[in-house]
């Protein structure tokens, strides 16, 4: 901020010198005390600014999961790949030990990198809230949130007497998984719907209020019934329909129309078990998200912008459909009861599957696949 505003010399406290160094075109002092200040500015004791650091040279990564560690599960990882390219919000549905927690923790392997904008942005929230490494001068990997399902609402929005950011704030440009969807308070998880269509929230106190970026990729997971097996062929299930229908409402009709991609991730077979992985890495995967992601950077000339925060106006450009497109969407439409954001989101996935097979326009396989990631519609359906 110092620098837009055009001042060319900032102290900080010391704590903050590695971060504070990565902005160039600035000097930076790191100071242990206001008195050292003092002397410095009477010149009694000069000061030495801190040494400029390359954001780009950062420390070695620690190995992140890798998609080849997942055994079977390929339209599941098919959905993460779009959702990765298009930063499209998922909701993962299956029984336990079907491998939906291990699928989400590898997302961030495959997104794109951060730039030094979207770095810059991301490290002042953490920062406000305490939350950087050590030594930590610039968050360079894409924040992965997981809070618990016992999460307060103001945990998860922010606030507070002094309002800081909460959890959705300190996804911002990454991901928030929300494991067990259904388990958290309806409260938690309602405070998150106008942040996922506006991308801020605003937290209002008497002293005034506060506006904190909140742009994260939400990605969630549950069970299909309380104990977590409806729908197996094995009829392990013994939950009664109203059971099954009672668990399912947990998350409301609004929140479920602000999710792109639903997608099952059935039980494997003992087969697929005792084989070993053969899936891609995700290196592979992510070489098709960045080439996408570099097609939505043409389009739109913005580095961070992405088919899934398209506006209306660039909807309508980019996401024309053709007479055969139209005829698949209405029967879908019809078919599944689909609200006005459905719509919406299914073209905005489609344009997203276009742009990860080349294509300039829309096609009616992509408006076909886009469809079916809408899984909780047809399982409604389907009972």
């Amino acid at each position: 901020e110092a620098k837009r505003l055009g001042i060319n010399k900032i102290f900080i406290p010391k704590g903050n010198a590695p971060e504070g160094s990565v902005v160039e075109g600035i000097e930076v002092y790191a100071a242990e005390s206001v008195n050292e200040v003092v002397k410095h500015l009477t010149g009694e004791e000069l000061m030495q600014p801190v040494k400029a650091q390359d954001y780009k040279k950062t420390a070695p990564r620690a190995p992140e999961p890798d998609f080849a560690d997942v055994k079977g599960q390929y339209e599941a990882k098919r959905a993460l790949e779009i959702a990765a390219a298009g930063f499209h919000n998922v909701l993962l549905i299956g029984p336990p030990g079907a491998g939906k927690s291990m699928l989400a923790k590898r997302l961030p392997s495959i997104l794109p990198e951060m730039t030094f904008e979207e770095s810059i942005e991301t490290t002042k929230i953490h920062s406000i809230c305490g939350a950087l490494q050590e030594g930590a001068s610039l968050i360079t990997r894409r924040p992965f949130r997981a809070p618990h399902h016992t999460v307060s609402p103001t945990a998860v929005s922010g606030g507070g007497t002094v309002p800081r950011p909460g959890e959705i704030s300190l996804a911002h440009n990454g991901v928030l998984f929300l494991d067990e969807l259904p388990e958290f308070r309806r409260d938690a998880v309602e405070a998150m719907r106008q942040p996922l269509e506006d991308g801020q929230v605003t937290i209002s106190r008497v002293q005034g209020s506060q506006t904190f970026p909140s742009q994260f990729m939400l990605v969630c997971a549950m069970n299909p019934c309380r104990c977590g097996w409806y729908g197996h062929p094995s009829g392990r299930c013994r939950c009664s329909a109203q059971s099954v229908r009672q668990y399912q409402t947990k998350v409301s009709g609004p929140l479920l129309d602000r999710i792109d991609i639903m997608v099952e991730v059935p039980a494997l077979e003992y087969e697929e078990l005792r084989s070993r992985p053969s899936g891609e890495t995700s290196a592979a995967i992510k070489a098709r998200v960045d080439a996408a992601r570099e097609r939505q950077h043409s389009r739109f000339g913005d580095g961070l912008r992405s088919n899934a925060r398209m506006s209306p106006a660039e909807m309508e450009r980019w996401c024309a459909l053709s007479p055969e497109c139209s005829a698949l969407m209405k029967s879908a439409f019809d078919a599944l009861s689909l609200t006005a954001r459905s719509y919406d989101r299914i073209r905005k996935v489609a344009r997203t599957i276009a742009d990860l097979d080349g294509a300039e326009a829309i096609a009616p396989e992509h408006i076909a696949e886009a469809i079916g990631y809408r899984t909780y519609d047809i399982w409604e359906e389907r009972k």
